[in-house]
């Protein structure tokens, strides 16, 4: 993977181990913000933005963790 600033969303895919179809729904739903560039309209990721939104899941995840604990079942 190279270091350059801005992410295809295939290695944005590759990244989060998650399909190209799921990344793409996440860039169009606005939850991970990325740009069109080129003649074609090809989408990019900020290194920057791919972070950001794994912070937030992180943050999202462990309020979620708080707020629905784990029910043990009775023996």
């Amino acid at each position: 993977m190279s270091s350059e600033r801005f992410l295809q969303l295939n290695e944005v895919a590759e990244l989060l181990n998650i399909s190209a179809s799921q990344t793409y729904a996440l860039v169009r739903s606005g939850d991970l913000p990325a740009i069109k560039v080129g003649g074609r309209g090809q989408w990019r990721v900020e290194r920057k933005e791919l972070e950001d939104y794994i912070h937030r899941m992180y943050s999202k995840t462990r309020d979620f963790v708080e707020t629905q604990p784990l029910v043990k079942s009775r023996d």
